[in-house]
This record gives structure tokens, sequence and C-alpha cells, in this order.
């Protein structure tokens, strides 16, 4: 007599698979060093080969926001590969990259007119299984148009971004989740003069088969810190000190 609960689980496990939610690596399961953000995921990893839209009502949320996908890029084109970014009305300052250990000269920049031909653009680079990742940026974005992205992903491999600053309109799409960035103030170490590090308010307002949250996270040093955890730690070192 069939296994029918182990049949289901191997289902569950071949569907999350398709859908981009890879099995954590044995010793490495925070590949990302998003901590708990990583855990809002079904498998506890940060979905690759798949579509994440990023919602930005506010410019200064596009900023923040094109912060913390670079710090993503950094780790998805640490195995080779270039980023193609395709827009309308591009304003990011490429050697700005460097300061999330994005090389410029590895991101390829398609500069077009109108939204119909980045969304073409995109899904014709996303077939392309030698790229690291596809940002794109689309102000409007259907159901039926998310799903071709998909598609395209599920065939390459490829992480792709909808980079959605100003939409008129936020309804339902196939992206793996819905993200959006806030910036926060940075703190200065030690009362030192100059400007901290880039600090976010992290919301994932909804994740596939997943659970949405909010985090306050910083980069730091190369990598991601989750905000309560190095105040832990610090507040740790200080009294071992005393």
């Amino acid at each position: 007599m069939p296994d029918t609960k182990k049949d289901i689980s191997r289902l569950r496990k071949d569907i999350l698979l398709l859908e981009g939610f890879k099995p954590p690596l044995a010793g490495n399961a925070d590949t990302f060093g998003l901590g708990p953000v990583e855990a809002a995921f079904p498998t506890s990893v940060f979905p690759t080969g798949t579509i994440h839209e990023m919602v930005c009502p506010a410019q200064e949320q596009a900023a923040a926001t094109t912060g913390f996908m670079s710090g993503i890029l950094a780790l998805l084109m640490k195995k080779g590969g270039v980023c193609v970014w395709i827009g309308i009305s591009r304003k990011l300052f490429p050697p700005s990259l460097m300061t999330f250990n994005v090389e410029p000269d590895r991101m390829i920049f398609i500069d077009l007119q109108w939204e119909k031909d980045v969304l073409w653009a995109m899904e014709e680079a996303l077939k392309c299984e030698g790229l690291a990742a596809v940002i794109a940026e689309l102000r409007e974005v259907s159901f039926a148009q998310s799903r071709r992205l998909q598609l395209a992903v599920e065939n390459s491999g490829v992480t792709g971004f909808i980079l959605r600053n100003d939409p008129r309109k936020v309804g339902a799409t196939t992206c793996v989740a819905r993200w959006q960035i806030t910036p926060l103030p940075s703190e200065l170490e030690d009362d030192l003069p100059g400007v901290g590090f880039p600090r976010w308010q992290v919301e994932l307002l909804k994740v596939r088969n997943g659970n949405p949250g909010s985090w306050k996270l910083e980069w730091v040093d190369g990598r991601f810190v989750v905000i309560g955890e190095k105040i832990a730690a610090n507040e740790l070192h200080e009294r071992k000190a005393g």
C-alpha cells in the first residue's frame, strides 16, 4: 500500500522547487545573510530563479530599494555572470554600486522609451541562462504579464526583480514575493562625524507559501545585519569589556 503522506510531502517539495524555493545547503542555510527575513520563506532560503516584486510608492523608497537590491545582487553575482538593468528613466549612478560590492562593469544598462518595450526586453533577458539577475523598472504589471516572466525564469533559473516606482495600483501577480523597502536614519559609530551605514525597514508584504513580516536591516562591512541582533551583540561586548 503506497505511503500517502510521503507522496504528498515529496509532491510539496517538488512544487516548492519549481517555484524557486530551493532546500537549504548543509551547513549553509542562511545563504544571503538576511536572518529572520529568509526564515519567512517556506524553505528558509531566499528564493532564486523566480521573480520578486519591489513596490516603491515614493521616490526615497526607490533609492532605498536600489541599495537593498544591490546587496542581494552582490551575492547573486558571486558565482559569475552579469546583471541586466532595464528602464526608461534610470537615475542610478553606477559607481555607487561598489558600496554594496557590485562591480559596475558587470552591469548592463538598457534604456528604452516605452514600458511595453521594457517588459519585452525583460522577458527576453530572463531567458538567458548566463545572467545572474535581471532588473526592470515597470510602473505597472498585470497578472498575465507576470506569468510570462515567471515561465521564462522557470526554464533559465535567472532571478528577476520588478522595480515598481510610483505604481498606480498594486494588484495580483505571480511574483514569489512583494517587498517594500523604506529608508531609516543611519547611526554614527562612537560619535564619529559623517554618515553611518545604510539602514532599511524591510517589509515582505506578500510571500507565496510563507509568512509576511517586517524587519530592520543594516549593511555593514559587506553584509546584511539585523539591527536588533547587532544591538544585542554590542551590549554583550560592553558587558565583557566591563
